[in-house]
């Protein structure tokens, strides 16, 4: 059984500091880019996101003419703990070698109460694990976060984190994956409509 994920980042917070469990809105004034990315994506997938408002706001308006699938925790950011609100510059001088470890060579450094790039990528695996058999050969729209698109993109590479962490990931871009049954593939990466 093939699946085909489609996986998009949520519209622009316009935020400087580090969020990752803080729930705060999108801007998803740019009309025209949502309509570019309604008509990339297919029209007979089922669409879920992240239950962070940016996430949950942004499938809210590609889920037209689509079966909208509850929104699951599953699929949040990683949670930056005491991190969560502040500027990068901040979090370097206040934990300066966790915080060069955690970004620069991402595994088991988690932030003070936080997820590490493993932690967090165990709970994103296993969501969209739980996720693909339910919905098994129905193309999905993955509305997330830059971070939960990174690890579902190291998956399917088959490749380190610190390779990965590398990659951009636009806000309103699509990632798009195939699964065949536990085997996956990349199909393109970061493609803005």
């Amino acid at each position: 059984m093939i699946t085909h994920w489609y996986w998009v980042r949520h519209g622009p917070t316009h935020a400087r500091a580090v969020n990752g469990w803080t729930d705060i809105p999108a801007d998803l004034s740019d009309g025209h880019q949502i309509d570019r990315l309604n008509k990339h994506l297919p029209a007979d997938a089922k669409i879920i996101a992240s239950d962070l408002t940016r996430a949950s706001a942004t499938a809210d308006k590609l889920s037209k003419h689509r079966v909208r699938l509850p929104d699951h925790a599953g699929l949040r950011e990683f949670n930056f703990g005491e991190w969560e609100g502040q500027d990068t510059s901040n979090i370097a001088t206040s934990y300066p070698e966790l915080s060069r470890r955690y970004w620069e060579h991402p595994g088991d450094a988690r932030p003070p109460r936080g997820e590490s790039w493993n932690s967090a990528a165990r709970r994103i695996h296993s969501t969209v694990d739980a996720i693909q058999v339910e919905q098994t050969s129905t193309p999905i729209i993955a509305v997330a976060h830059y971070g939960v698109i990174l690890t579902q993109l190291q998956r399917a590479r088959d490749v380190a984190a610190t390779t990965i962490i590398q990659q951009n990931i636009d806000h309103f871009s699509v990632t798009k994956l195939r699964c065949d049954g536990a085997t996956w593939h990349l199909c393109y990466v970061n493609f803005l409509p």
